[in-house]
């Protein structure tokens, strides 16, 4: 399911309009981009939490040259599902 096919199953199931679903929607993306770009966890209780993490630097390899190259250390996003949610996909 992509974004558009979302906002059209939540406007179907609520009754709202696509526009004000689409306006939801991306409000609380936007917010959720937000919080973890100032390193604050997202939690739904329920669905799960949102937060991020920081991957260390490491060494890879240049697959065409062989060549050992240093990999810097990031900041990734991860998602971590609750309990009600695995429960919902396990059954």
């Amino acid at each position: 399911m992509n974004k558009t096919e979302l906002i059209l199953r939540i406007a179907e199931e609520t009754g709202f309009s696509r526009k004000n679903v689409e306006l939801g929607l991306n409000a609380a993306i936007n917010l959720i981009t937000k919080a973890l770009t100032e390193e604050e966890k997202v939690q739904i209780v329920g669905f799960g939490a949102f937060e991020t993490k920081v991957r260390a630097e490491r060494m890879g390899r240049n697959p065409k040259t062989g060549e050992d190259i240093p990999i810097p250390a990031t900041k990734v996003p991860v998602f971590k599902a609750g309990k009600a949610l695995k429960d919902a996909v396990d059954q």
